[in-house]
Order: structure tokens, then C-alpha cells, then sequence
């Protein structure tokens, strides 16, 4: 026996990437910060396959300056969260965002252009 297709059925999809409330709510907190720091001014979610971003940019027509992604399917070799350099440098890997995130947070990270 086959298999009919219908209209508006398909097979399941993979779920998307995406980040978590709390995780979400870590981020813009740090991004409020540096905001009222004057430091950045705009960002952007990129949401891919496998994986979803958070960009960070001084100005939007540039290229984001900071890069935080979440990639599950690293977690359990280098840690499922990266943070990018504006040149795609990986700046910090970690398996929690709280130790990714902390490189803002340990010292007085100002971007110098």
C-alpha cells in the first residue's frame, strides 16, 4: 500500500534551534547594559537549521561586533555556546551561556575602533 499525499499534511519537521527564555533574558540584559553604556546600538537574531545567533552591532549598516550562538549538537564536545569576534574569531566556548557571557561581565569590555 502507498502512501497518498494530501494537501496541507507533510511529514514532521526537525525542530528549529532556538533560545531558551532564560537564556534569551540573560542576553538582553547584558545587551540593555551596553546599551546604556552607549557602547551598542542594534541587534539581530539569526535563526539557521542547526543553530541560532544573537548579533551584536555599534552600528547596523557594519558588521555585528560580537556573534553569541548556540549549537546543540557541540554541546557535548566544546559546549553548545560560542562567542564570535567581529573578524569570526571564536572569543570564549563554553557549555553554559552564564560562562560565555562572562567575558563582558569580568572586566570593563569596551570595543575600541
Amino acid at each position: 500500500m502507498s502512501l497518498i499525499e494530501q494537501p496541507g499534511l507533510s511529514a514532521p519537521s526537525k525542530a528549529r534551534v532556538m533560545f531558551e527564555r532564560s537564556e534569551l533574558d540573560r542576553i538582553l540584559a547584558l545587551y540593555g547594559r551596553q546599551v546604556a553604556a552607549g557602547e551598542w546600538r542594534d541587534y539581530a537574531l539569526d535563526c539557521e537549521e542547526n543553530s541560532v545567533s544573537f548579533c551584536i552591532y555599534r552600528r547596523a549598516s557594519e558588521k555585528p561586533l560580537f556573534r553569541i550562538e548556540k549549537t546543540p549538537e557541540l554541546a557535548r564536545r566544546q559546549g553548545a555556546f560560542c562567542l564570535y569576534g567581529q573578524q569570526g574569531q571564536a572569543l570564549k566556548r563554553g557549555h553554559s551561556l552564564e560562562s560565555v557571557l562572562n567575558v563582558f561581565d569580568s572586566r570593563r569590555f569596551k570595543v575600541v575602533e
